[in-house]
């Protein structure tokens, strides 16, 4: 049970990470490999403003709510700049939106490195205390992270699947020419696609801080647990991303318990490369 708790610990970020490189792929064809600094700027705002503002009067709750808002929103106006002068450029272009990404990564990380420094920085805890469920200890402070990350997953998904956003969102990612001509404004939708997968990496980021060490390299460690999740699952797929991130979790677990995390790594590797020979859509599909 402790191993199942560990689990859903792990796969409520991944799951939370991967949708949004899930949808960017399922409505603009490209895959972003500059989502992984949407999940450490959030990290590195509230690494810095938290302590300032909780150093104050301020309690420490407001101040991890005034810097999750403060870092959402500027991990929001990043992403739109990076959407308008690169992305929308190379839609539906995987060898340009590659090479682009890959070099708006490595540039934001040398931005942030300069910036914020290199010294990993731990906030302060949130909530104290421990609980047991069904014989398996917990923290209090990562079980609320873990429910508050399912129920913004389910939101997603409940989103994509019966709202009118959502129901665009997938006639894009089905056949965008069809969608346009049925009077669906593709270009509105995808930036909108990309704003909702920017935010889940933002939330992710926000919800993790209390419990994770942020450095400015961080999210390149997610970007590639992400990007397996997907790839196992299927790429565009919203339940492959969910189910790569329970397999990937599960491994994680797993592997750190009975073995080392460096056996972790390897299987997850392993599980990618037995996928793409014997399914290279993904055990769900392409969405």
């Amino acid at each position: 049970m402790q191993l199942i708790m560990n689990s859903m610990q792990i796969a409520a970020a991944y799951i939370l990470f991967s949708l949004g490189l899930t949808l960017i792929f399922g409505v603009m064809r490209i895959v972003n490999f500059a989502h992984g600094e949407f999940f450490t700027l959030p990290l590195l705002v509230m690494g810095v403003t938290v302590p300032f503002l909780a150093s104050g009067t301020l309690p420490l709750f407001a101040s991890y709510a005034l810097g999750g808002v403060l870092g959402i929103t500027l991990t929001l106006l990043l992403g739109g700049l990076i959407y308008k002068f690169a992305l929308q450029r190379f839609q539906r272009d995987m060898t340009g939106s590659f090479v682009v990404s890959v070099g708006l990564s490595l540039l934001l990380q040398g931005i942030f490195l300069e910036s914020f420094g290199g010294v990993p920085n731990k906030l302060p805890a949130l909530v104290e205390g421990t609980v047991n469920i069904l014989g398996a200890y917990i923290t209090m402070q990562r079980l609320i992270i873990t429910c508050c990350a399912l129920l913004v997953a389910v939101l997603m998904c409940w989103t994509i699947a019966s709202s009118r956003l959502g129901k665009a969102l997938r006639a894009v990612s089905e056949d965008h020419e069809a969608a346009m001509l049925q009077g669906i404004p593709y270009r509105r939708i995808a930036l909108a696609g990309f704003f909702i997968a920017t935010s889940l990496a933002a939330i992710a980021a926000v919800l993790l801080s209390p419990v994770t060490v942020s450095s400015p390299i961080i999210g390149s460690d997610y970007l590639i647990r992400g990007f397996i999740a997907i790839v196992i699952g299927g790429l565009g797929s919203i339940p492959g991303a969910i189910l790569g991130s329970l397999l990937i979790a599960i491994i994680e677990s797993l592997g750190g318990y009975y073995f080392d995390p460096t056996w972790a790594t390897i299987t997850m590797f392993a599980l990618t490369m037995f996928v793409l020979l014997v399914r290279p859509k993904g055990i769900l599909g392409n969405g």
